[in-house]
């Protein structure tokens, strides 16, 4: 009989708030799980990733770190995305972008990263992408023995349950949105073979706007005008999160996680 195989996805991770709670969420849970999957792209000050924040965020216990838009935003990502054996970008860009789309892990797990189009940045087709990738990997790995988890990172709800249903058809076996900072309430397993949720959530301060403050996020909306967006620092802070359990490549069970927290006094609110 084969083994359970669970993994831990985490939502989009924003600024310190975000690192501090999913630290203190992995440093008593992290042993419950046979691989820990976060979302990085906003870890540093709400946009991008630092290469310290990246080491950081290794060091809590996470296998692998998928992004979407923002993972330029900071542009030291271009001294180090190369040297990276966790980070992923989205595999759609341009075959010229630095970094690699997808990653195989201890040939169990491959984990895939796509942008999707709606409401997003030009970008290639990603029901094309992952049409060309998971042939690919057929010819490359044996994948009915392998788990495939997409992290589509994505603005369209219709666009997310269109991907995932198209990708069960290729063989993908997982498909967690993320993007939208807003934990969904629709996780279930498609047609017996593909583990899905719209979007995963995020982590942050609960008082924020998707992590952001309310006030700047306020003004632009009411103005049309850019505000300077800056990360919510006050607790306590929120832990959106998916855990996926696996029999082989087949997905047996997904559960929700929502975490909550409040630091001691100066713990983590002065913090970038």
């Amino acid at each position: 009989m084969q083994e359970e195989y669970k993994i831990l996805f985490i939502g989009d991770i924003v600024g310190r708030a975000g690192r501090c709670i999913t630290d203190k969420f992995l440093s008593e849970n992290k042993d419950k799980y046979d691989f820990i999957i976060a979302n990085a792209e906003n870890a540093s000050h709400g946009f991008g990733l630092t290469k310290k924040n990246h080491d950081e965020l290794l060091e809590y216990g996470i296998n692998c770190l998928t992004s979407g838009n923002h993972i330029w935003d900071k542009k030291d990502i271009l001294q180090y995305i190369d040297e990276s054996t966790a980070l992923i970008r989205p595999y759609n860009y341009h075959k010229s972008a630095q970094g690699v789309g997808y990653r195989v892990f201890n040939n169990r797990l491959i984990v895939i990263n796509l942008l999707g189009k709606t409401f997003m940045p030009p970008i290639n087709c990603p029901f094309d992408a992952i049409e060309y990738l998971m042939n690919e990997l057929k010819s490359n790995y044996n994948i009915d023995e392998m788990i495939v988890l997409v992290d589509f990172h994505a603005e369209a709800t219709a666009e997310k349950q269109c991907f995932a249903k198209y990708s069960s058809t290729l063989g993908v076996n997982c498909v967690i949105g993320t993007h939208t900072h807003v934990q969904t309430s629709d996780e279930t397993i498609i047609d017996n073979k593909l583990a899905y949720i719209t979007d995963a959530g995020f982590c942050g301060s609960k008082n924020s706007v998707i992590g952001m403050e309310y006030e700047a996020s306020f003004k632009r909306l009411l103005t049309s005008i850019n505000e300077r967006f800056e990360v919510e620092t006050s607790s306590p802070y929120v832990l959106n999160a998916c855990e996926i359990s696996f029999k082989g490549s087949i997905p047996t069970d997904i559960k929700r996680i929502n975490f909550e927290y409040t630091p001691e006094e100066g713990g983590c609110e002065n913090e970038n």
